[in-house]
């Protein structure tokens, strides 16, 4: 609903800033200007603006973040460990490799399989051998692994739901400006 208000409405505006700040739309006229901005600072010897939108993309990035490990933590995950089983969840086929975990998660293949050796012993993930190659060893999700995934996101989404709802539309957009410059998104 809010994405079909019209602000130039003095009523209308005074009902959008009733809104939690995470449902009102992003201007994204305004977050490419700042993207713009900061690209130009990078580039300066004033590297304030572009700071400002990094220190923003950061503190976002890493609060999230901490809630996430937090929550993983409660079913006794390890934040890398949880993130091999996001890799793995998120993965088109619900299953990577043990090289391709280690890749994701920027680790030796060797401390990949002892984490995979670890999320196996919690019935989290499965080990295969593949179809086509008897060398390689595929890692899929359990169904109690999905269902801990599961649990640990719905337990997420509440605490980033209340920490977005805090950041005023200026943090957001000067985050997602840095963020998008990151990804190499044209701004």
């Amino acid at each position: 609903m809010t994405a079909k208000l019209k602000l130039s409405n003095p009523k209308t505006r005074e009902l959008t800033q009733l809104l939690p700040v995470a449902n009102q739309p992003l201007d994204m006229a305004r977050i490419r200007r700042k993207g713009n901005a900061a690209l130009k600072a990078r580039a300066t010897e004033d590297k304030h603006e572009y700071f400002i939108g990094v220190a923003e993309a950061r503190y976002v990035l890493r609060k999230v973040f901490r809630i996430v490990e937090d929550q993983a933590k409660k079913f006794g995950l390890d934040p890398l460990a949880h993130q091999a089983l996001i890799q793995i969840y998120g993965s088109p086929s619900m299953e990577l490799q043990v090289n391709q975990i280690a890749s994701r998660l920027d680790i030796t293949a060797a401390f990949s399989s002892s984490l995979v050796t670890l999320l196996v012993e919690k019935d989290l993930v499965i080990r295969r051998r593949g179809d086509q190659d008897q060398r390689v060893t595929y890692v899929a999700m359990t169904p109690h692994g999905r269902e801990v995934m599961d649990a640990i996101d719905e337990n997420v989404k509440f605490h980033v739901d209340y920490f977005v709802s805090q950041l005023s539309a200026e943090e957001r957009e000067s985050a997602l400006s840095i963020l998008m410059f990151y990804v190499g998104a044209k701004l």
